[in-house]
């Protein structure tokens, strides 16, 4: 791959994106800076000059990634994409460009990866003699709906692989892009294979904009948790990340809101900012919210012992310390005056057939 390429920091230049800065690679034995003389500046009204999206085409080996995480409720999941053009700021995957020699900055968001074999390579996995099937999750990194998908329709040929196999699984996302898929989900939700987790950070479109730039609006992430439920799909609403001293205040509201709208389930998490998230986070702070990045960003070090994230195991997700109890006490009271159930899924496995197997041949057995 060539060298990374470094990116103008100028706001035009990267209006609708999250990031702003493109910080090199944690892995990079040199640093560079942009110092722009005025001779290749392009005119800020000229959209040439604007930041462009580039998708690079790999074709991995496998396709299912295992984990052993004891705090998460799944054990694989698949990710059609490597970064995601949302540019959520708080993005926790942020970091994994590093390992393609590019930024966790603006890069992650603009130099994007995808996989056009993922349903092939899925197939051939779940067809292994020794495989167990379990409920795949989509979308854990990065969003399985983010606006290259349209075109692109890698997630929709991974699940119309699980749909022919009723193989359970369970989607994350931002994006009202998913109902273009629920031909696919409303049939497989009435066998119990599928949920769906719609994100819901804030209800303030402002925020949203400036936050998770190219997201679904706050209304229309709303509007799908509807039209997903009213199609009998079990819709699970994530209010996450919270953000102490930025968006907390809302929880009930966005709770409440995604309840109206059909959500039968909620779970949030509390920001996380490992590695190069957390510079990236307050420089975000201090240009969008200079008069309060420095309580937001006191607030969230007193959920991680005095530091920017401490990725213990078992608290990770939702902190320690006062202000990350006060939340939980938050949403668990909320969730029993919605009448929420339980955040977690129990999809039915035991409908699993092989892809290529007559599901005929199979009862005789």
């Amino acid at each position: 791959m060539s060298e990374t390429e470094v990116i103008p920091f100028d706001k035009n230049k990267r209006r609708g994106r999250g990031a702003t800065v493109n910080p090199d690679s944690r892995f990079e034995s040199e640093e560079r800076d942009f110092i722009d003389d005025g001779w290749n500046s392009a005119d800020s009204e000229n959209e040439s000059g604007r930041l462009r999206t580039s998708v690079t085409l790999e074709h991995p080996k496998s396709v299912i990634s295992k984990n052993f995480s004891p705090d998460l409720p799944f054990d694989r999941s698949i990710n059609a994409y490597r970064g995601c053009e949302h540019g959520c700021i708080y993005c926790y995957a942020r970091p994994s460009h590093a390992y393609m020699n590019l930024s966790p900055g603006l890069d992650f968001e603009s130099k994007l990866f995808a996989k056009p074999n993922a349903a092939e390579l899925l197939a051939r996995e779940i067809s292994r003699p020794a495989y167990r099937c379990r409920p795949i999750a989509l979308g854990t990194n990065t969003d399985p709906y983010q606006p290259i998908e349209r075109d692109l329709r890698i997630t929709r040929e991974i699940i119309e692989v699980l749909a022919e196999a009723h193989h359970p699984f369970t989607i994350t996302t931002k994006s009202d892009l998913v109902l273009r898929d629920i031909d696919i989900l409303a049939p497989m939700a009435k066998d119990n294979l599928v949920a769906v987790g719609i994100s819901v950070t804030t209800l303030d479109n402002r925020l949203s904009r400036v936050m998770e730039p190219r997201a679904s609006a706050p209304h229309r992430r709303l509007k799908a948790i509807e039209t997903l439920s009213n199609a009998g799909i079990r819709t699970l609403v994530q209010s996450s990340p919270i953000i102490p001293g930025l968006n907390d205040q809302e929880l009930e509201q966005i709770l409440t809101a995604a309840r109206d709208k059909g959500a039968d389930s909620a779970l949030y998490l509390l920001l996380r900012l490992p590695r190069e998230v957390a510079s990236l986070f307050e420089n975000w702070l201090l240009e969008h919210f200079p008069d309060r990045a420095s309580k937001v960003m006191k607030l969230v070090r007193s959920t991680r012992g005095g530091k920017d994230y401490d990725p213990e195991f078992g608290t990770r997700m939702v902190g320690t310390g006062p202000y990350a109890a006060l939340i939980n006490k938050r949403f668990q009271l909320a969730c029993r005056q919605l009448g929420f159930s339980g955040s977690k899924y129990d999809l039915a496995t035991d409908l699993f057939v092989k892809p290529g197997q007559d599901r005929r041949q199979m009862d005789l057995f």
